[in-house]
């Protein structure tokens, strides 16, 4: 049996599609691995710079409960358990207990803090802003490859979840509440 030129032609060429549309496959998998880690590695950073905010909110509380006002010992110690709570709740909890962290630390007296806990107050929120923001951004390219129509009918993203937004109050003013 004998192949004619046009029927070589025709088997080089789907044999070239599929190589082509494979290696599209293969990268395309590879850039989804590398979004996913790189959102793994942003929510590290954001979990790091929160329990960084739940430390100094525990060290106002601590400077608060120290006073002689029974209104002010009340506070810092909502402060406190806010902060604890924070830290240790769900993922699915953490946006309103942070929330509330920032709510109650909005409600405390700014004038009386030792200027060391002012900075590290600050310090504190600049990186959970940018921290978030980082992450975020992870998240949305990481949503807008998996969910492409292609992507999803070829399970290039494995079947985990896609990653989800973490969507705060970043600066709450005293007047506000969340």
């Amino acid at each position: 049996m004998t192949l004619s030129g046009l029927t070589v032609a025709v088997i080089a060429l789907v044999l070239l599609l599929v190589v082509l549309a494979a290696g599209w496959a293969f990268q395309t998998a590879n850039r989804l691995d590398r979004l996913n880690v790189r959102v793994d590695l942003a929510r590290q950073a954001l979990d790091a710079a929160l329990a960084r905010r739940a430390v100094v909110a525990r060290a106002i509380a601590a400077g608060m409960v120290a006073g002689y006002d029974d209104d002010l010992i009340a506070a810092g110690q909502d402060l406190a358990a806010a902060a604890d709570q924070a830290e240790h709740a769900p993922p699915s909890g953490r946006e309103q207990a942070e929330n509330r962290v920032s709510s109650l630390l909005a409600r405390t007296d700014t004038q009386s803090r030792p200027q060391g806990l002012v900075v590290e107050l600050a310090d504190a929120e600049t990186r959970i802003m940018m921290a978030r923001r980082f992450y975020n951004d992870a998240v949305r390219d990481t949503r807008n490859l998996a969910e492409r129509r292609l992507v999803r009918w070829l399970h290039l993203g494995g079947t985990a979840e896609p990653p989800q937004f973490f969507e705060i109050i970043e600066r709450v003013t005293p007047g506000s509440n969340p």
